[in-house]
């Protein structure tokens, strides 16, 4: 029993992948950029909206329905290194690098799905 809470400790205390993410439709150059405080926990997050079709972004949705999951990458823009204090919250850090990365020229606004 104690190893089975040892291995959950251990998996709470792992550092998860922090930072600025995106989808991107290959065909139409289209992206969904957000953050988030574990990027591989959203990126499988969308996908299962996505395949199951309940993704809550419904012009995204409707170009993976009509285009196919080949047609989407999922690409990690900017990853985030936590502070070194037991206090740390990375949400005010995460949307500042949000903005900054959403005001860089190579993301036309209107090419996003971002609502």
């Amino acid at each position: 029993m104690d190893r089975k809470r040892e291995l959950k400790q251990q998996y709470k205390d792992t550092p998860r992948l922090m930072g600025v993410y995106r989808v991107v439709n290959k065909t139409t150059g289209r992206s969904l950029v957000e953050v988030g405080r574990d990027v591989n926990a959203r990126l499988n997050r969308h996908l299962t909206e996505l395949r199951f079709g309940k993704h809550p972004n419904r012009q995204l949705q409707a170009d993976w329905n009509l285009l196919g999951a080949e047609a989407f990458d999922f690409e990690l823009i900017e990853a985030l290194k936590p502070l070194d204090k037991p206090d740390y919250d990375p949400e005010e850090d995460l949307e500042l690098l949000l903005a900054m990365t959403l005001e860089r020229s190579e993301f036309d606004k209107e090419r996003l799905y971002n609502r």
